[in-house]
C-alpha cells in the first residue's frame, strides 16, 4: 500500500492533517509527519533528516507520496530523498498538491488500493470538488490571488530604503549574498532600484536582482511581507551596512579598446588589456563545441521535468567542486563568483518559466531550458550598465553546463603537453578557473573585457591576457608563435625580430624588477630589534608550492590536502597521494612541509563522501578529525602516504578540528598503527615525525595546556576560530561580519594559546587569513607567535611589515588592542 508523508513548517498543522486523513481511512494507510524543528523559541521550520526518517518509516515498494507546504519544505524534501538508497529514491514522489485536501484525497485513494500514479492524480485533483461547489473556473489563478490577499491582510508590508555603497553595486557576488539571505526567510521579499525607477522584482531571483542595474550610490526599496518580515529586512540591512564584505572606494574601469581591423604593423593585433604580463609561446586553440538544441514535442512532461531536475542537480555538484577548487586556487573572494552560478540554478523565476514550458507546452527539456536562459541573457544584454551587462557570461556558462548534461556530453577538457598561449573565441569563468598557469602562459580571445569574471580570474592566476582582438586570429594554426603584452593590450603573430626583442626585454625588465622585490622577500623576517619570525605558505596544489618558493616562503605551513579529493568520483589512492607529497617536498628542498590531514565537512563537502544525513549546522557537525576517525581506512591511507613521504623529507603532520585530548590520542593511535604496519613491511619513514594540531575551536584553546603535552606544535586557524568564538557563521551573509579575527575576544584566545604552548616548550604558528594582513603584523608579533603561514602572494608584504617593527612596539599595540571593545576599534588602532 502507498505510504504518505506530510511535511510542514508547523508541527501542529501537520499533526492535524494527519489526524484528519487517518480518520477518513480508519488508520488503514501509513501516514507519517515531518514537521517543525527542535527550537523552543522558533519551532517553525523543516528538517531534511526528519523527512528522511518519515519516508523510511512508511516506505513500501508500492511507493511513497510526499506532500509539502512551502519554501524550504520542498528543498529539504528533495535533500531527504537523496539520502535514500538509489533503489528507493525512484519510488518516492514529491507532489505539489494542496496539503490538507491533497492528503485526504491521497489517503482515500491509497486505502482502496490505487497505485502510486493514481494516488498522485487524486491528490492533484483534490481542489476540483471545492472549486466546482464555489463556482470557480480557474482554480490556479483565483487561489493564487486569494492567497496573496490573505497574506497581505495578515502581514502588512514592511519596507526599508537603503543606499548601496560598495564599489560595484549589486554585481554577481553581492547579488548572490542578497538572494541567499532573502531566500532564508519565509516572507516574500521584493526590491526596486529607485534611482533608475525600475520595476519591482523578486528578491529570491539572482537574475532579477542583478539586472536591476544597482550601482554605487543607488537607492533601493526593499519590501517584505510575511511572518518574519522585520527579521528579513534587518538581515538585508546588515549586508548593506557591511558593504557586502567589499570596500566602498569608487572603481575606475579600464577603457574598452576596440579591436583594429587593420594591423598597426605586420602581425600586430590590438585588443583589451585584461591581465598584465608578457607571454611568448606557440598558440593552441580551445573551442568547446556549444550544445545544439532541437525542439520537439514530448508526451510525458513529468518525465521530461525529472530529466531536467537531474541535470540541474548534477550541474550543482559540478559547480560546487569548481567552487572548492577555486577557493584553493584563487581564494575565497574570487571563488565567490561561483556562488552566483549556484544561485542561478536555484532561481525560482527561471525554474518556474522552464517548468511552465515543459508542463503546459510539452516542450523537451533542452528547448525549454535554452529558451528560458536566452530570456535571462537578453535581460542582461539590454542593461545600460556595461559592467553588469558583462555578467551574461555567467548565465551562458551555467546554461551550457545544464544543456551538456541533458545531452549526455562529456565536459570539455584542455590538455597541454607544452606551455602555450590559449587562443579562443571566449573563455567562461569555469574554463578560466581550471587553467594551469604553468602551462597556459597567456590568453588571447576574440571576445571579453577587462572586467569580465574570466579576466578577473586570469589576473588572480597571474596569466597575461589580451581580449577582444580581431576574429581573424582564430584562423591561426596551432603551433604558430605569438607574443602578447597584457599591459598594452597588444598581440603579435610571428613577431619580427625587433618586436620580439623589445618584448623579451620588457619581460626581462619585469622579471628583474620582480626578482629584486623577491630578493627582499627571500630574506628572513627580522624585526628592528632582531627577533625572527618564520614566514611560510598556505598551499593547495603543486603549482602553489612553486609560487611559494619563488615568492620567498621558508616552507609550507599548511598543505590543504582536500585538493587531492576534488574533481573525482573516488578518494585518491595511497600511491597517488604519495606521489604528490613527494613532488611538493622535492620542490621545497628540505624546507618544512606541514601536511594537514583531510578536512571535509562544513563548507567543504565532497560529493562521493556524502554523509547519510542532513546537518542543521555542518560547522558544528561531523567534520575534520571527527570524520576521519570514523573512517579509519580512509584516514590510514592518507597517513601511510604521509609517513612514506617523510622518509627523505622534512614533513610534519597536523590534525584539524581538534576539540579534545581524546581525539588527539585517537588520531595518534591510528598513526601508531600505521607506523607499526610500515615497520613490519620494512618500509622506511621518519620515526620522529612531528605531530601538531589545529587550534580552531574554543575548547582547544581552553585545554591548550593539555593538548600541548600531546603534540609538538600548534597551528591556529583564525578563519574557523573567529566564527566559533563569535558564534557567527562566516558563510552566512547575515552574521559573517561577526567572524572578525581582529576582535579582542579572538585575540585573547590567540594569546592564551601561545602562552600555553610556550609554557609547554612547543612552538605556535598561525595559518588563517589574518596572517596575510600587513596591518595586523604588529598584533601577531606582539602576541608572541613563532610562525605565520600566508598565501604565497603575501609573503613579501608580511616580511616587510615585520621588518618595520620592534617587539616592544608590537607588545604595546597588543596591550592596547586587548582592552578595546570591537574589531573596528582594533583595526583603527593598527591602521
Amino acid at each position: 500500500m502507498v505510504g504518505i508523508v506530510i511535511v510542514s513548517h508547523s508541527k501542529q498543522l501537520a499533526l492535524g492533517v494527519q489526524e484528519l486523513a487517518a480518520q477518513m481511512v480508519q488508520g488503514k494507510v501509513a501516514i507519517a509527519v515531518a514537521a517543525g524543528i527542535d527550537d523552543a523559541e522558533n519551532p517553525l521550520g523543516t528538517d531534511a533528516l526528519k523527512i528522511y526518517e518519515a519516508i523510511a518509516s512508511v516506505f513500501s515498494d508500492d511507493g511513497v507520496l510526499v506532500l509539502m507546504d512551502l519554501g524550504s519544505a520542498v528543498m529539504n524534501a528533495e535533500m531527504a530523498v537523496e539520502f535514500l538508497p538509489e533503489a528507493h529514491q525512484e519510488k518516492v514522489y514529491l507532489c505539489e498538491a494542496p496539503l490538507v485536501e491533497g492528503a485526504i484525497a491521497a489517503a482515500v485513494a491509497a486505502a482502496i488500493g490505487k497505485n502510486i500514479q493514481q494516488v498522485i492524480a487524486e491528490a492533484r485533483g483534490a481542489l476540483n470538488a471545492k472549486a466546482t461547489q464555489l463556482g470557480v473556473t480557474n482554480t490556479t489563478i483565483d487561489s493564487s490571488i486569494n492567497t496573496q490577499l490573505i497574506t497581505s491582510t495578515a502581514y502588512p508590508n514592511r519596507e526599508i530604503r537603503l543606499t548601496v555603497s560598495n564599489r560595484l553595486g549589486l554585481h554577481a557576488r553581492p547579488a548572490a549574498q542578497f538572494v541567499a539571505t532573502a531566500a532564508k526567510f519565509q516572507s516574500r521579499i521584493h526590491v526596486q532600484n529607485l534611482t533608475r525607477n525600475t520595476a519591482v522584482v523578486r528578491g529570491d531571483s539572482i537574475n532579477q536582482v542583478t539586472t536591476l542595474g544597482v550601482r554605487q550610490g543607488h537607492e533601493v526599496l526593499i519590501t517584505a511581507t510575511g511572518i518574519d518580515a522585520d527579521a528579513a529586512l534587518a538581515a538585508l540591512q546588515i549586508l548593506f551596512a557591511n558593504n557586502f564584505g567589499e570596500d566602498d572606494k569608487a572603481v575606475v574601469l579600464p577603457p574598452a579598446v576596440q579591436a583594429e581591423a587593420t594591423a598597426a604593423t605586420h602581425g600586430e593585433l590590438s585588443g583589451i588589456a585584461a591581465s598584465p604580463g608578457v607571454a611568448i609561446a606557440p598558440v593552441i586553440h580551445y573551442q568547446p563545441a556549444p550544445v545544439t538544441v532541437t525542439q520537439y514535442h514530448v508526451n510525458d512532461p513529468e518525465a521530461e521535468l525529472q530529466r531536467l531536475q537531474a541535470a540541474i542537480h548534477t550541474a550543482q555538484q559540478e559547480i560546487q567542486t569548481i567552487f572548492s577548487q577555486a577557493t584553493l586556487q584563487i581564494g575565497d573572494t574570487e571563488a565567490a563568483i561561483f556562488d552566483a552560478h549556484l544561485l542561478f540554478l536555484e532561481d525560482p523565476v527561471l525554474l518556474e518559466t522552464v517548468q511552465q514550458r515543459i508542463m503546459e507546452h510539452h516542450l523537451n527539456a533542452e528547448a525549454a531550458w535554452q529558451a528560458a536562459v536566452d530570456e535571462v541573457a537578453t535581460s542582461y544584454h539590454t542593461l545600460d550598465d556595461a559592467y553588469l551587462k558583462e555578467r551574461v557570461e555567467d548565465v551562458v556558462d551555467v546554461g551550457q553546463r545544464v544543456l551538456r548534461l541533458l545531452a549526455g556530453s562529456a565536459a570539455s577538457s584542455l590538455y597541454l603537453a607544452e606551455p602555450a598561449i590559449l587562443l579562443a573565441t571566449d573563455l567562461t569563468p569555469s574554463d578560466t578557473a581550471g587553467l594551469d598557469p604553468s602551462k597556459v602562459l597567456g590568453i588571447c580571445t576574440v571576445s571579453g573585457s577587462a572586467t569580465s569574471h574570466s579576466a578577473i580570474i586570469a589576473r588572480t592566476l597571474g596569466i597575461p591576457a589580451v581580449l577582444g582582438v580581431n576574429p581573424e586570429v582564430l584562423r591561426l594554426q596551432d603551433g604558430t608563435l605569438m607574443a602578447l603584452d597584457g599591459e598594452s593590450g597588444k598581440a603579435w603573430v610571428e613577431p619580427e625580430a625587433d618586436i620580439l626583442g623589445a618584448l623579451e626585454a620588457k619581460r626581462e625588465a619585469w622579471q628583474t624588477a620582480k626578482q629584486e622585490a623577491l630578493a627582499k622577500a627571500h630574506q628572513p623576517a627580522i624585526t628592528r630589534d632582531g627577533k625572527q619570525i618564520n614566514i611560510l605558505a598556505n598551499i593547495g596544489s603543486i603549482a602553489d608550492v612553486q609560487a611559494a618558493v619563488a615568492g620567498g616562503a621558508e616552507g609550507v605551513g599548511l598543505l590543504r590536502t582536500e585538493f587531492l579529493y576534488l574533481g573525482r568520483n573516488t578518494a585518491p589512492t595511497e600511491e597517488e597521494q604519495l606521489a604528490v607529497y613527494q613532488a611538493i617536498a622535492q620542490v621545497l628542498d628540505n624546507r618544512p612541509l606541514i601536511i594537514r590531514t583531510l578536512d571535509v565537512g562544513g563548507d567543504k563537502p565532497l560529493p562521493y563522501l556524502r554523509f547519510n544525513f542532513s546537518e542543521a549546522n555542518p560547522f558544528l557537525g561531523w567534520r575534520g578529525i571527527r570524520f576521519c576517525l570514523d573512517h579509519p581506512d580512509l584516514f590510514k591511507t592518507q597517513l601511510r602516504a604521509i609517513l612514506r613521504a617523510s622518509a627523505e623529507h622534512n614533513i610534519k603532520v597536523m590534525f584539524p578540528m581538534i576539540a579534545s585530548v581524546t581525539e588527539v590520542r585517537a588520531a595518534k593511535a591510528i598513526l601508531g598503527e600505521v607506523q607499526t604496519e610500515l615497520r613490519q613491511a620494512g618500509i622506511s619513514f621518519d620515526e620522529n615525525l612531528p605531530v601538531g594540531v589545529m587550534i580552531e575551536v574554543p575548547a582547544a584553546v581552553a585545554i591548550a595546556d593539555h593538548l600541548a603535552a600531546e603534540v609538538n606544535f600548534f597551528s591556529i586557524g583564525t578563519n574557523d576560530l573567529s566564527q566559533y568564538v563569535m558564534a557567527g557563521d562566516r558563510t552566512n551573509p547575515r552574521v559573517a561580519y561577526l567572524a572578525d579575527a581582529l576582535h579582542p575576544a579572538v585575540l585573547r584566545m590567540i594569546q592564551q594559546t601561545v602562552k600555553a604552548a610556550h609554557a609547554a616548550g612547543i612552538w605556535v604558528g598561525l595559518c588563517g587569513e589574518l596572517a596575510a594582513d600587513p596591518t595586523a603584523a604588529g598584533i601577531l608579533l606582539g602576541l608572541g607567535l613563532d610562525e605565520l603561514s600566508v598565501n604565497p602572494q603575501a609573503i613579501g608584504i608580511i616580511k616587510q611589515a615585520i621588518a618595520k617593527l620592534t617587539v616592544a612596539q608590537a607588545e604595546a599595540i597588543v596591550a592596547t588592542a586587548l582592552q578595546l571593545d570591537s574589531a573596528n576599534d582594533v583595526r583603527a588602532l593598527v591602521q
